[in-house]
C-alpha cells in the first residue's frame, strides 16, 4: 500500500483544492492507497474534506520559515511508502524538508503547480526544485510557462496530465433549489451560469459589463461563488445601478456546485488572466453544457471554437456580449455544442483516464 498525503494550505477554496478533493474522494475507495489531507487550520477548507470522511491532519503550514510543520509531517513519513502531493511551492518546501528529516528514502514528493506563478530561482528555491521527484502539469500551456522561466529544469522529472473533474453524487443534490422556478423564468429565457471566485481575474466584471448590452427579456444569470466583502459589495452596487436586480442573482458559495450545473443552458467563464486549465470549463463540458470562455491560456487545448464551446478574447465585453446573445437566441446551437462538449469530455478528458495516469505515476516512483 502507498500512503498519499495531499497538502492543502490555502484558506480559500479554488482549483487546487478541487483537484485535491476529487483525487482523495476517488482514491479513498482504492485498496492500493491510503489517503489523507494535511491542511492549515482553515475551518471552511477542513469541513469540505471531513464531509467526505477523509482523514485530515492540521499543521501550521506557514512556509519556509515554519520549522514546526516539516518536523511534525516527518513523523507521519518515517515508515512505509509515502507520497506527499503538493500544490504550491511553499508546501513543496515543507514536504522536501519533512522528507529529509524523516530519513525515509521511500518518501516521494509530487508537485502540481496551479496558476501561473513565475518560479523563484534563488539558492533555496533551486534546492527545493531539485528535490521534487515529479512535476505534474495540468496542461501543456502550464508546462511551457514553467519551463520558459526555469529552462534548466530536469525534463525527465516532468509530465503533463490534463486535469479532469469528478462528479460525486450526494444526497445534497436533492436539496438544490429549482433555479428556473426561483428566478421566475419562462421557457424562452436562457439560464446562464458563472461559478468561480468573485474577482477581476475570473472576469466577473467583464461579464456584468457584457450582460448590460443584452435584452433583459432573454436571460437570467446565476452567479455562484464568493469573494472579498469589498468585491461582493461592489458587484451588488453595479447590479443595482444598472437595473439588473431581476436578471442577475448572486447565490454565494455552494458546496454542491455540481447539483446546479445541470439546470443551466450554458456557462460563461471569461477569465482575464491566463488559465493553466480552467476547471469550471471542464465541469460544464462533463454536464453536456457549452461554455463561453477566453482564449488566453490552456482553454484552446480542449475548447474548440464553435464546435464544443465558444472562445472569446479576454477583457472584451462587446465580443463576450455577442457570444452570450448568440447562445441565448439559438437553442439548437446550445444543444449541438453541449452534445459535442460531453462527447469530447467523455473520450478525452474523463476522470478515469486522469486517475489511471496519476496512480500509474505514483506506482512508478517505487519501481
Amino acid at each position: 500500500m502507498i500512503n498519499v498525503f495531499h497538502i492543502v494550505s490555502s484558506k480559500t477554496w479554488g482549483g487546487a483544492e478541487r483537484y485535491a478533493s476529487d483525487l482523495v474522494a476517488h482514491m479513498r475507495h482504492d485498496p492500493d492507497f491510503y489517503v489523507e489531507v494535511v491542511s492549515a487550520k482553515h475551518d471552511h477548507i477542513i469541513e469540505q474534506f471531513q464531509k467526505m470522511d477523509i482523514p485530515v491532519s492540521i499543521l501550521p503550514l506557514k512556509g519556509i520559515r515554519d520549522l514546526d510543520s516539516p518536523v511534525r509531517l516527518a513523523r507521519m513519513l518515517r515508515k512505509g511508502r509515502n507520497i506527499v502531493h503538493v500544490h504550491t511551492y511553499r508546501d513543496a518546501a515543507t514536504a522536501v524538508m519533512a522528507r529529509i528529516i524523516s530519513d525515509n528514502p521511500s518518501t516521494k514528493v509530487v508537485f502540481t503547480p496551479h496558476g501561473l506563478k513565475r518560479p523563484s530561482l534563488n539558492y533555496i528555491s533551486k534546492k527545493v526544485y531539485r528535490n521534487i521527484d515529479r512535476y505534474v502539469f495540468v496542461s501543456h500551456f502550464a508546462y511551457d510557462y514553467f519551463l520558459a522561466h526555469y529552462p534548466r529544469m530536469n525534463k525527465s522529472q516532468t509530465l503533463v496530465i490534463p486535469e479532469s473533474v469528478l462528479h460525486i453524487d450526494t444526497s445534497d443534490q436533492e436539496r438544490v433549489p429549482d433555479l428556473r422556478k426561483n428566478l421566475k423564468m419562462d421557457d424562452s429565457q436562457a439560464l446562464i451560469m458563472f461559478h468561480s471566485r468573485l474577482n477581476r481575474d475570473k472576469g466577473i466584471d467583464v461579464l456584468l459589463k457584457a450582460i448590460t448590452r443584452i435584452d433583459k427579456s432573454k436571460y437570467r444569470l446565476a452567479i455562484l461563488g464568493e469573494g472579498q466583502p469589498k468585491v461582493e459589495s461592489r458587484l451588488k452596487s453595479y447590479i443595482i445601478e444598472n437595473n439588473l436586480v431581476e436578471n442577475v442573482k448572486l447565490l454565494g458559495f455552494q458546496r454542491n456546485i455540481r447539483g446546479y450545473l445541470s439546470q443551466c443552458d450554458f456557462g460563461v467563464q471569461p477569465s482575464t488572466v491566463a488559465e493553466v486549465q480552467g476547471i469550471s470549463n471542464l465541469e460544464y463540458m462533463k454536464k453536456g453544457k457549452p461554455v463561453i470562455t477566453t482564449s488566453n491560456g490552456a482553454q484552446p487545448e480542449y475548447v474548440a471554437h464553435m464546435e464544443n464551446g465558444i472562445l472569446v478574447k479576454p477583457n472584451n465585453p462587446e465580443m463576450l456580449a455577442e457570444a452570450i446573445e448568440m447562445l441565448c437566441d439559438d437553442k439548437e446551437l446550445r444543444l449541438r455544442l453541449g452534445r459535442q462538449a460531453k462527447q469530447d469530455f467523455d473520450t478525452k478528458l474523463n476522470y478515469d483516464n486522469f486517475y489511471k495516469k496519476i496512480t500509474t505515476l505514483y506506482n512508478s516512483l517505487f519501481d
